[in-house]
């Protein structure tokens, strides 16, 4: 800037020379001379300027040096200050990352209700029990008191669920768990002793049926054997205290479970609210 200022000088003198040689007015002079007086200034007022920003550039760090100072005596190290930082920031990028892992399970859980949803329609409840997703089958439409063979009713509802699974590339892919549930009334006697071989015989007999290859002769669901498995409560998981006839139709049923895959290892009972 101030290279510009000396050449505009520079040029003012040349110029005011040939205008003495040429013998211009005494208001052009005067004109002249005023113009030399601003570029002076100008010049002037841009060194005290540059002056001023070498002071405070020089006052500011100066006062960085004595702040570090005090910050060494106060024992802070500003090395460690920074890796804290960069930890800081570390741990909410990774938070960050879980928090949109967490966002995906929800859509793949909502995905997986409304797609269980349609089974509503078959007098079917669908819910989350101890953060399974789970479809509940009255067990007195599966099966007559004390009897584990499926009556024609039961085959007919199993057959409608495996048709929606099967028919669902995501659903057909999960793992499922046949459970078995009873009331609290005690087995009199007969072949599967108590409540227990009842239950788990009754999970085996659904299970059979959804795994059986469909086809006019089999007649079965047609799901995948190896993302299927039975397992049997008796009477140690009831939905309702088993007080009245009411309550204890509620405990007779079979759930089939959708088991969650590790991801999915979160409260999905909160996702539902």
């Amino acid at each position: 800037m101030i290279w510009r200022h000396r050449w505009s000088l520079a040029a003012f003198i040349i110029s005011l020379a040939a205008l003495t040689a040429c013998g211009h007015s005494e208001e052009e002079w005067q004109a002249k001379l005023k113009e030399n007086q601003e570029l002076q200034n100008q010049l002037n007022a841009e060194k005290a300027a540059h002056q001023k920003a070498e002071s405070d550039f020089s006052a500011a760090s100066a006062q960085v040096d004595q702040l570090k100072g005090q910050l060494k005596k106060a024992g802070v190290d500003l090395s460690n200050l920074n890796a804290d930082l960069a930890e800081q920031k570390s741990a909410l990028d990774k938070l960050r990352k879980d928090k949109e892992q967490l966002e995906a399970i929800r859509k793949r859980f909502e995905l997986l209700k409304q797609k269980l949803e349609s089974l509503t329609r078959l007098g079917l409840n669908v819910t989350v029990r101890k953060n399974r997703m789970t479809i509940q089958l009255p067990g007195d439409v599966l099966f007559d008191s004390g009897r584990v063979d499926l009556k024609k009713d039961g085959k007919d509802i199993l057959l409608k669920v495996a048709e929606v699974v099967r028919n669902d590339k995501d659903l057909n892919s999960r793992t499922f768990q046949v459970a078995g549930h009873t009331d609290n009334k005690p087995l009199a006697g007969g072949p599967y002793k108590d409540n227990w071989g009842l239950s788990v015989m009754r999970a085996r007999e659904v299970l059979s049926l959804l795994v059986t290859p469909t086809g006019e002769k089999a007649g079965g669901g047609g799901l995948p054997p190896d993302h299927w498995s039975a397992a049997g409560y008796g009477d140690t998981d009831p939905v309702a205290a088993n007080d009245v006839p009411e309550n204890m139709q509620k405990n007779r049923r079979v759930e089939l479970v959708v088991m969650p895959n590790v991801e999915e290892m979160l409260d999905l009972k909160s996702l539902t609210k």
